[in-house]
């Protein structure tokens, strides 16, 4: 049985057996850590998922599949220390992709029928 892009995508969120890939805490968007997620799932000898080994490839699933790439806010602080922690903590989180769809929510699974190929 050959599943469409969006619920591969769902299942293999759902599974919790990838650390690359997860919900974001209110079930609406996804999060993709980009440089984990080309190894563990891209990178896949044999058991390949998605049929690419290359995130720009997957990128356009999710942009042809109706995923937009939500930006992420940091407010910033007035003082330099803390300005400068912010900074070392929002690079860390620079490799992190997180994606929206309103048919795409955790907590509607049924909405999953409403992610059609553009």
């Amino acid at each position: 049985l050959s599943l469409r892009f969006p619920e591969k995508l769902w299942k293999m969120l759902e599974s919790g057996k990838f650390q690359s890939i997860w919900w974001s805490e209110s079930g609406k968007c996804v999060a993709i850590n980009k440089d984990l997620f080309e190894v563990e799932v891209l990178g896949r000898e044999g058991q390949q998922i998605f049929h690419t080994q290359k995130i720009k490839s997957f990128t356009r699933q999710l942009n042809a599949h109706g995923f937009t790439k939500m930006q992420r806010d940091f407010q910033r602080s007035a003082s330099l220390p803390e300005f400068l922690a912010e900074e070392a903590a929002a690079s860390a989180h620079s490799q992190i992709l997180c994606y929206y769809n309103p048919g795409f929510n955790r907590a509607h699974p049924w909405l999953l029928e409403t992610c059609k190929r553009r």
